[in-house]
Protein backbone atom coordinates (compact mmCIF):
# COMPACT_ATOMS: atom_id res chain seq x y z
CA UNK A 1 0.00 0.00 0.00
CA UNK A 2 1.47 3.32 -1.06
CA UNK A 3 0.01 6.73 -0.34
CA UNK A 4 1.46 10.16 -0.96
CA UNK A 5 3.84 11.30 1.78
CA UNK A 6 3.45 15.02 2.37
CA UNK A 7 6.87 16.69 1.90
CA UNK A 8 5.91 19.32 4.48
CA UNK A 9 5.60 16.71 7.25
CA UNK A 10 8.42 14.75 8.90
CA UNK A 11 8.46 10.99 8.39
CA UNK A 12 8.82 8.23 10.96
CA UNK A 13 10.07 4.89 9.61
CA UNK A 14 8.87 1.81 11.51
CA UNK A 15 10.48 -1.55 10.77
CA UNK A 16 8.54 -4.71 11.53
CA UNK A 17 5.31 -2.71 11.42
CA UNK A 18 2.37 -4.66 12.84
CA UNK A 19 -0.79 -4.23 14.85
CA UNK A 20 -0.18 -3.64 18.53
CA UNK A 21 2.90 -1.65 19.50
CA UNK A 22 3.85 -0.68 15.94
CA UNK A 23 0.37 0.53 15.06
CA UNK A 24 0.12 2.52 18.30
CA UNK A 25 3.48 4.17 17.66
CA UNK A 26 2.34 5.06 14.15
CA UNK A 27 -0.85 6.61 15.53
CA UNK A 28 0.93 8.70 18.15
CA UNK A 29 3.46 10.06 15.69
CA UNK A 30 0.72 10.81 13.14
CA UNK A 31 -1.22 12.73 15.79
CA UNK A 32 1.90 14.81 16.37
CA UNK A 33 2.42 15.85 12.77
CA UNK A 34 4.30 12.90 11.23
CA UNK A 35 3.65 10.80 8.17
CA UNK A 36 4.46 7.12 8.60
CA UNK A 37 6.52 4.75 6.47
CA UNK A 38 6.14 1.08 7.42
CA UNK A 39 8.54 -1.68 6.43
CA UNK A 40 7.87 -5.39 6.85
CA UNK A 41 8.05 -8.62 4.87
CA UNK A 42 4.25 -8.85 4.87
CA UNK A 43 1.69 -6.17 4.11
CA UNK A 44 -1.04 -7.70 6.30
CA UNK A 45 -0.88 -4.82 8.79
CA UNK A 46 -0.80 -2.11 6.11
CA UNK A 47 -4.55 -1.51 5.82
CA UNK A 48 -5.38 -1.20 9.56
CA UNK A 49 -2.29 0.92 10.23
CA UNK A 50 -3.14 3.18 7.28
CA UNK A 51 -6.66 3.69 8.65
CA UNK A 52 -5.32 4.54 12.10
CA UNK A 53 -2.73 6.96 10.74
CA UNK A 54 -5.36 8.59 8.52
CA UNK A 55 -7.67 9.08 11.49
CA UNK A 56 -4.85 11.02 13.16
CA UNK A 57 -4.33 13.27 10.12
CA UNK A 58 -1.28 11.56 8.66
CA UNK A 59 -0.45 9.53 5.57
CA UNK A 60 0.87 5.98 5.54
CA UNK A 61 3.05 4.24 2.96
CA UNK A 62 4.02 0.58 3.22
CA UNK A 63 7.11 -1.13 1.83
CA UNK A 64 7.20 -4.93 1.66
CA UNK A 65 10.85 -5.79 2.20
CA UNK A 66 13.05 -8.44 3.84
CA UNK A 67 15.09 -6.68 6.53
CA UNK A 68 17.63 -9.50 6.59
CA UNK A 69 18.79 -8.50 3.08
CA UNK A 70 20.68 -5.19 3.39
CA UNK A 71 20.86 -4.56 -0.35
CA UNK A 72 17.09 -5.00 -0.62
CA UNK A 73 16.53 -2.60 2.29
CA UNK A 74 18.83 0.03 0.78
CA UNK A 75 17.02 -0.19 -2.54
CA UNK A 76 13.57 -0.09 -0.93
CA UNK A 77 14.39 3.02 1.11
CA UNK A 78 16.40 4.87 -1.49
CA UNK A 79 13.60 7.28 -2.46
CA UNK A 80 12.37 8.09 1.07
CA UNK A 81 15.54 7.79 3.18
CA UNK A 82 16.35 11.50 3.13
CA UNK A 83 12.86 12.31 4.47
CA UNK A 84 13.10 10.09 7.54
CA UNK A 85 13.33 12.15 10.72
CA UNK A 86 12.86 9.19 13.09
CA UNK A 87 13.69 5.51 12.66
CA UNK A 88 12.15 3.00 15.06
CA UNK A 89 13.41 -0.56 14.70
CA UNK A 90 10.83 -2.97 16.14
CA UNK A 91 11.46 -6.06 14.02
CA UNK A 92 12.36 -9.19 15.99
CA UNK A 93 11.92 -12.95 16.05
CA UNK A 94 11.20 -14.37 19.51
CA UNK A 95 12.68 -17.88 19.59
CA UNK A 96 12.36 -19.76 22.87
CA UNK A 97 13.99 -23.15 22.48
CA UNK A 98 16.53 -25.45 24.13
CA UNK A 99 19.99 -24.56 22.88
CA UNK A 100 20.66 -28.14 21.80
CA UNK A 101 17.58 -28.02 19.57
CA UNK A 102 18.32 -24.60 18.04
CA UNK A 103 19.78 -24.89 14.56
CA UNK A 104 22.52 -22.59 13.32
CA UNK A 105 20.12 -21.32 10.66
CA UNK A 106 17.50 -20.39 13.28
CA UNK A 107 20.12 -18.71 15.45
CA UNK A 108 21.39 -16.66 12.52
CA UNK A 109 17.89 -15.67 11.41
CA UNK A 110 17.02 -14.26 14.84
CA UNK A 111 20.20 -12.16 14.75
CA UNK A 112 19.58 -11.07 11.16
CA UNK A 113 16.12 -9.70 11.92
CA UNK A 114 16.93 -8.01 15.23
CA UNK A 115 20.44 -6.72 14.64
CA UNK A 116 21.38 -6.87 10.96
CA UNK A 117 17.97 -5.39 10.11
CA UNK A 118 18.75 -2.47 12.42
CA UNK A 119 22.10 -2.03 10.68
CA UNK A 120 20.51 -2.03 7.23
CA UNK A 121 17.79 0.49 8.14
CA UNK A 122 20.22 2.72 10.02
CA UNK A 123 22.71 2.79 7.19
CA UNK A 124 19.96 3.94 4.85
CA UNK A 125 18.92 6.96 6.96
CA UNK A 126 21.95 7.95 9.03
CA UNK A 127 23.88 9.74 6.27
CA UNK A 128 20.91 12.07 5.74
CA UNK A 129 20.33 12.62 9.47
CA UNK A 130 24.01 13.32 9.98
CA UNK A 131 24.06 15.80 7.10
CA UNK A 132 21.06 17.65 8.59
CA UNK A 133 22.47 17.49 12.10
CA UNK A 134 19.15 16.17 13.37
CA UNK A 135 17.23 12.94 13.70
CA UNK A 136 16.40 10.12 16.07
CA UNK A 137 16.92 6.36 15.98
CA UNK A 138 15.18 4.15 18.53
CA UNK A 139 15.83 0.43 18.87
CA UNK A 140 13.31 -1.79 20.66
CA UNK A 141 15.22 -4.01 23.04
CA UNK A 142 14.11 -6.54 25.62
CA UNK A 143 14.94 -8.01 29.00
CA UNK A 144 16.97 -10.56 27.05
CA UNK A 145 19.32 -7.77 26.00
CA UNK A 146 20.43 -7.29 29.61
CA UNK A 147 20.47 -10.89 30.82
CA UNK A 148 20.24 -14.17 28.96
CA UNK A 149 17.75 -16.67 30.33
CA UNK A 150 17.70 -20.41 29.73
CA UNK A 151 16.26 -21.34 26.31
CA UNK A 152 16.76 -17.76 25.06
CA UNK A 153 20.24 -18.20 23.57
CA UNK A 154 19.36 -16.98 20.07
CA UNK A 155 17.07 -14.15 21.16
CA UNK A 156 19.34 -12.93 23.96
CA UNK A 157 22.40 -12.97 21.72
CA UNK A 158 20.58 -10.90 19.10
CA UNK A 159 19.24 -8.41 21.64
CA UNK A 160 22.63 -8.07 23.32
CA UNK A 161 24.07 -7.28 19.89
CA UNK A 162 21.35 -4.71 19.24
CA UNK A 163 22.07 -3.02 22.57
CA UNK A 164 25.76 -2.82 21.75
CA UNK A 165 24.97 -1.39 18.34
CA UNK A 166 22.81 1.31 19.96
CA UNK A 167 25.59 2.30 22.34
CA UNK A 168 28.16 2.51 19.57
CA UNK A 169 25.92 4.54 17.25
CA UNK A 170 24.97 6.90 20.08
CA UNK A 171 28.62 7.69 20.73
CA UNK A 172 29.43 8.09 17.05
CA UNK A 173 26.39 10.05 15.88
CA UNK A 174 25.26 11.90 19.01
CA UNK A 175 27.88 14.62 18.47
CA UNK A 176 26.51 14.97 14.94
CA UNK A 177 23.03 15.77 16.22
CA UNK A 178 21.43 12.31 15.94
CA UNK A 179 19.73 10.96 19.05
CA UNK A 180 20.16 7.18 19.34
CA UNK A 181 18.14 5.47 22.06
CA UNK A 182 17.55 1.88 23.20
CA UNK A 183 14.28 0.86 24.87
CA UNK A 184 14.29 -2.17 27.15
CA UNK A 185 10.79 -3.65 27.10
CA UNK A 186 10.93 -5.65 30.32
CA UNK A 187 7.65 -7.52 30.07
CA UNK A 188 4.91 -8.71 27.76
CA UNK A 189 2.98 -6.23 25.62
CA UNK A 190 -0.80 -6.44 25.68
CA UNK A 191 -1.38 -7.22 22.00
CA UNK A 192 -2.82 -10.00 19.85
CA UNK A 193 0.47 -11.73 19.10
CA UNK A 194 1.19 -12.01 22.84
CA UNK A 195 -2.19 -13.69 23.35
CA UNK A 196 -1.47 -16.10 20.50
CA UNK A 197 1.85 -17.12 21.99
CA UNK A 198 1.18 -17.07 25.75
CA UNK A 199 -2.62 -16.94 26.07
CA UNK A 200 -4.73 -14.03 27.33
CA UNK A 201 -4.08 -12.37 30.68
CA UNK A 202 -6.35 -9.97 32.61
CA UNK A 203 -3.50 -7.76 33.86
CA UNK A 204 0.25 -7.43 34.23
CA UNK A 205 1.03 -6.54 30.63
CA UNK A 206 2.26 -3.30 29.13
CA UNK A 207 -0.26 -1.10 27.33
CA UNK A 208 1.02 -0.47 23.78
CA UNK A 209 -0.64 2.95 23.71
CA UNK A 210 1.35 4.01 26.78
CA UNK A 211 4.55 2.58 25.32
CA UNK A 212 3.93 4.50 22.11
CA UNK A 213 3.80 7.78 24.02
CA UNK A 214 7.15 6.93 25.63
CA UNK A 215 8.68 6.35 22.20
CA UNK A 216 7.42 9.72 20.99
CA UNK A 217 8.80 11.36 24.12
CA UNK A 218 12.25 10.00 23.28
CA UNK A 219 12.08 11.27 19.72
CA UNK A 220 10.93 14.69 20.92
CA UNK A 221 13.62 15.23 23.58
CA UNK A 222 15.75 18.40 23.47
CA UNK A 223 19.38 17.65 22.74
CA UNK A 224 20.55 19.13 26.06
CA UNK A 225 19.10 16.13 27.92
CA UNK A 226 18.89 12.99 25.79
CA UNK A 227 17.95 9.60 27.20
CA UNK A 228 20.04 6.80 25.75
CA UNK A 229 18.46 3.81 27.47
CA UNK A 230 14.91 3.67 28.79
CA UNK A 231 13.62 0.56 30.53
CA UNK A 232 9.88 0.05 30.79
CA UNK A 233 7.99 -2.62 32.70
CA UNK A 234 4.52 -3.19 34.16
CA UNK A 235 3.95 -2.37 37.83
CA UNK A 236 3.86 -6.06 38.67
CA UNK A 237 7.12 -6.89 36.93
CA UNK A 238 10.04 -8.23 38.99
CA UNK A 239 13.53 -6.94 38.26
Amino acid sequence: MKQAINPARPVVLLTGIAEGLGANIAGVFAANGYDVLGLARSDKAAAPVARLVGQQGGSYAHIACDLTRPAEVADALRVQADRVAVLIHNAAVLLIRDFAETTAEEFEQVWRVACLGAVAASQAVLPHMSARGAGAIIFSGATAGTRGAARFAAFASAKFALRGLAQSLAREYGPRGVHVAHVVLDGLIDEAQTDRRFGPAPSGRMDPAVLARAYFGLADQPSSAWTHELDLRPFSGRF
